[in-house]
């Protein structure tokens, strides 16, 4: 239990510098884990990365058959990860993470998540289906950006698969998490950073 306090320091401390500095990682940003159903030390270091953010990206316990992670980068203001697909090729969707987006000439959709506003933007469809995938919140926007270039009947569901295995969890919850792990030492926003 003592390593996760410093992984989350290290975290803050990799963010703490100018924009150009990236921390890369092929550790998965599980949303929970184990059976204190914590989440892991990447998110927490998404969760640095967007301090204005009130909820952070994550990924649910499992992919879809077929669907796998292939890395995160973390820098001030911004997280990205991305996701292969056997169907679609590497990267088939990356997932951005950030203070705001432009969703210009996006469509607004009912949303499937909870405090969240959806919006759509399809920019090609064949032979390639590309376009992105925003939910916009107080703080933050998590961007989908896919590139599905599988058979042409499955990529609207392979779309929904893959963005349904991303969930969010609240910067509140990763907060008391960081503050339970460190017996009070640590926080997700330290006082006074800059």
């Amino acid at each position: 239990m003592t390593a996760r306090p410093a992984l989350v320091l290290v975290a803050g401390l990799a963010l703490s510098g100018c924009s150009s500095d990236t921390t890369a990682t092929t550790e998965q940003p599980i949303c929970a884990t184990g059976e204190d159903r914590e989440a892991s030390n990447a998110v927490i270091l998404m969760a640095q990365s967007v301090p204005t953010a009130t909820w952070v990206p994550c990924l649910r316990s499992a992919l879809p058959l077929g669907w796998n992670f292939h890395h995160l980068d973390a820098r001030d203001t911004v997280s990205v990860f991305s996701l292969d697909s056997d169907r679609d090729g590497q990267e088939a969707i990356k997932v951005r993470f950030e203070k705001s987006c432009d969703t210009s000439g996006a469509t607004g959709i009912a949303s499937d998540r909870e405090g969240m506003d959806r919006l759509e933007r399809v920019t090609q469809t064949t032979p390639t289906f590309k376009g992105e995938r925003y939910y916009t919140f107080d703080g933050g926007c998590i961007t989908f950006e896919f590139t599905l270039t599988g058979d042409s009947d499955s990529r609207g569901e392979a779309l929904a698969l893959a963005t349904q295995a991303v969930g969010a969890v609240t910067r509140d919850d990763l907060s008391d998490q960081v503050h339970d792990e460190s017996n009070g030492r640590l926080s997700l926003d330290p006082a006074g950073d800059g």
